[in-house]
């Protein structure tokens, strides 16, 4: 059946680089900040309500992670977190805009063979427009897309959306991803392929209960994308 597809879509991160490991080595620092207030577990809640609450105003990405940032320190600690080390958190979520997106594991050998087969493949991605396109530059990897569609967010409408752009039917396209809720479970339910490659860590909000599907294949390496296809 996969003969069929006539376009490969690769989500950005965590799945072609790491991601969520430099945004939880930030998240460390705001609960060790918070350590005089608050217990480590109650700062966790904490963070992930205030993104919950901020996330139809302010959606994915870098900037709304450190607005949510500084937030959770402002109401945690009373207001009484010292200025110097708001101005800490803020540096550190500036230094998320500009963090190495090496492209992870295999990535690399396998899009080479990939396009060396002749395969269109194209990003779709979601978050910040400016960060996602600066991340992709910075990976290095842009040469081996033929197209990148970053939207706010990752859902059924989006992905028919997608396959409309691209002129394909959904069981025409592939999605490769680690997110089962936004790369996955979408795609699955408008009648596209799906292949799963789970990261070592998910962002809380990003967590989904999986299944089996007929058109859906679950890898733990990115190179066996090649023995799928």
């Amino acid at each position: 059946m996969l003969k069929n597809i006539k376009i490969i879509a690769f989500d950005a991160d965590d799945t072609l680089w790491d991601c969520q490991g430099h945004f939880e080595r930030v998240m460390q620092q705001l609960y060790d900040e918070l350590a005089p207030w608050t217990s480590h577990e109650q700062a966790v809640a904490e963070l992930y309500a205030t993104e919950r609450k901020n996330m139809h105003l302010l959606g994915f990405g870098t900037k709304a992670f450190t607005l949510s940032l500084l937030e959770t320190a402002l109401r945690v600690s009373s207001g009484n977190i010292p200025g110097e080390r708001l101005d800490y958190l803020l540096r550190l979520g500036y230094s998320l805009l500009e963090f190495p997106t090496t492209p992870l594991p295999e990535v690399l050998e396998t899009l080479i063979e990939l396009q060396r087969q002749g395969r269109h493949m194209v990003v779709f991605t979601k978050g910040e427009l400016l960060d996602q396109e600066h991340k992709l530059e910075r990976s290095g990897l842009s040469e081996y897309f033929e197209y990148t569609e970053i939207t706010s967010d990752k859902g059924e409408r989006e992905f028919r959306a997608l396959c409309q752009k691209l002129h394909i039917k959904p069981e025409e396209l592939l999605m490769v991803g680690n997110s089962f809720k936004s790369d996955i479970a979408p795609a699955l339910a408008i009648g596209c392929w799906a292949v799963h490659i789970p990261f070592h860590v998910t962002w809380e909000l990003e967590h989904a209960e999986t299944f089996s599907h007929d058109r859906l294949f679950n890898i733990e390496h990115f190179g066996e994308l090649l023995q799928i296809l």
